[in-house]
């Protein structure tokens, strides 16, 4: 990522060549960047983040009652100190959020399947599950936008990737406390996301985002923007020339961290169509490989292996095989 020290701010309302050169770059070089112009209602935002406030501010027993430990599809709550990154403690509380469906997986069917199912939701908050519906299709709305921009940018028809998504997509929506802390503490530890982009909600003012440069870059919270990263499946469609690049949340501050990531993901069994490049484009991409962490072209096998190895009690609950993603 070179001498990069801030992420590029990209408007989404700017005219499409512009804004498909400014979205190419970024996400070639960076990796991650600021969305601006994106539509989504300030009124919206502002009751996702008052919703986040509430949920955690439940007493602990009721945020233990919907623990994920409970759901073999990895749905609920996450306590501090409850999920993994590369074998270390992250220190954050959470609640995990899918589309709301009947549950597919079983026997004979491939083990991501069981990652489709319901979600469980605090009593005391009736109105939590309103709320992420309207969240879920705001953003999943700025999300194709994005996809199609970035397929046309890349020498492809705009609509490659819609029908990937275009039955029963399984994104993801985490809402995120890291509590404050004195002395650094993993928060998150570094990593890149499994799917295909993530949208990040960070409630203003929030410290503790950082991208991997040359060196460690803060990413602090901007008014009214989305902080939107390319995930491996994206770098894999691409051949590499998109980044999927390392982060992580590091806490050193006297003030905690919301957020809510949005993870766009497609069908759980979809294969994620590979791009031709022009040959301009095609001798800059470059995808890196490592045996010991494959990336796999069908979406599900990619997430049941990160969701394996974050909840390592939730497998093993639910007689989920640590040492199998198929």
């Amino acid at each position: 990522m070179g001498t990069v020290t801030t992420l590029p701010v990209v408007d989404l309302r700017a005219d499409p060549p512009r804004l498909r050169t400014r979205l190419r770059e970024a996400a070639h070089e960076v990796g991650f960047f600021y969305l601006t112009g994106h539509g989504v209602p300030e009124a919206l935002t502002t009751r996702v983040l008052d919703a986040a406030r509430r949920l955690f501010a439940l007493p602990q027993a009721e945020k233990d009652a919907i623990a994920m430990v409970r759901s073999p599809h990895f749905r609920g709550y996450t306590r501090l100190g409850g999920e993994l990154t590369r074998g270390e403690t992250d220190w954050r509380e959470q609640i995990d959020i899918g589309p709301e469906r009947a549950p597919i997986g079983g026997p004979g069917r491939p083990d991501y399947l069981w990652l489709q199912g319901p979600n469980q939701w605090p009593a005391a908050l009736p109105d939590l599950p309103g709320i992420v519906a309207e969240w879920d299709a705001a953003l999943s709305r700025v999300a194709l936008r994005l996809l199609r921009h970035w397929a046309a940018s890349l020498g492809s028809p705009p609509e490659v990737f819609d029908e990937a998504f275009a039955e029963a997509p399984a994104t993801l929506i985490k809402i995120v406390r890291y509590p404050a802390r004195a002395a650094d503490t993993q928060g998150v530890g570094a990593h890149k996301d499994s799917g295909v982009l993530t949208l990040l909600l960070a409630e203003p003012g929030s410290p503790g985002l950082q991208v991997r440069g040359d060196d460690w870059i803060d990413v602090p919270a901007l008014d009214g923007a989305f902080v939107v990263n390319i995930g491996e499946l994206l770098e894999f469609a691409t051949g590499g020339y998109l980044r999927a690049t390392e982060h992580r949340v590091n806490l050193s501050s006297a003030a905690e961290r919301i957020s809510v990531p949005y993870f766009f993901n497609p069908r759980l069994d979809a294969e994620i169509p590979m791009l031709s490049l022009p040959d301009e484009l095609a001798t800059r991409a470059h995808r890196s490989e490592d045996p010991a962490d494959p990336i796999y072209s069908v979406y599900g096998r990619n997430a049941w292996k990160s969701r394996l190895r974050a909840h390592p009690d939730v497998a093993a609950a639910h007689g989920h095989s640590p040492g199998r993603v198929e």
